[in-house]
């Protein structure tokens, strides 16, 4: 496993799927957006969700994490319902909602922060490794609010790759990334899948979602 990454915890859970869906439906008044849609996402495995601008890709993210109630079908994510307890969310990192930042705090310390309310040692030399391949030092004192939209995308990725997890849940993480950038999200994702993590992702980009590798379904 790459020290770049705090990497999976506690990936397996006695051979219960990461994530289990069953006959999803999602209806925004009388269109229909997802519908009886079914996916398992074991641990140690990547899916990768395709499909065209409005074919549900978001939605289906949020409803996987718990942000969005479904109008039918089941959703299980290590066995029980997603929620919003800080027991799920430990177990679960996601880009599908942006997060608040500290007006206070670096991009550094935000980092720094997470990594220690999750149990591990931000001063291991992990957030260094993981800052330097994300071409995040030199914005290590800044504050979040004043990066670039493609700046923030990399810190947002930082945000979730410095903390234990056991499932990532990625809404298109290539998004406004450099193309020297790609290659190296691609190939932490890869690390944390490898070391038993599972990742459930939507993506635009076939060059980047093969890179990571794993299944794909299209909506």
């Amino acid at each position: 496993m790459s020290a770049a990454t705090a990497g999976p915890a506690g990936a397996t859970a006695g051979g219960v799927p990461a994530v289990a869906i069953r006959g999803l439906r999602v209806a925004y008044g009388s269109a229909v957006v997802l519908d009886d849609l079914e996916l398992t996402v074991p641990a140690g495995t990547a899916l990768c969700v395709t499909g065209a601008n409005g074919a549900g890709k978001s939605t289906l993210l949020r409803c996987a994490t718990g942000l969005q109630a479904a109008d039918a079908g089941t959703i299980r994510v290590f066995g029980r319902p997603p929620g919003r307890s800080a027991a799920f969310w430990r177990d679960v990192a996601t880009t599908v909602e942006n997060p608040g930042w500290y007006s206070g705090l670096t991009v550094r310390e935000h980092a720094e922060l997470i990594r220690l309310a999750h149990g591990a040692d931000p001063a291991d030399g992990a957030l260094d490794k993981l800052f330097d391949l994300l071409g995040l030092v030199p914005l290590a004192d800044a504050a979040p609010l004043t990066l670039s939209s493609g700046q923030r995308q990399r810190f947002l990725l930082a945000a979730v790759l410095a903390r234990p997890s056991r499932l990532l849940v990625l809404d298109e993480p290539e998004q406004r990334l450099d193309t020297d950038i790609k290659p190296v999200v691609a190939e932490l994702l890869r690390t944390y899948v490898a070391g038993g993590g599972a990742l459930l992702m939507a993506s635009h980009d076939p060059e980047f979602a093969a890179e990571v590798g794993g299944e794909r379904l299209t909506l």
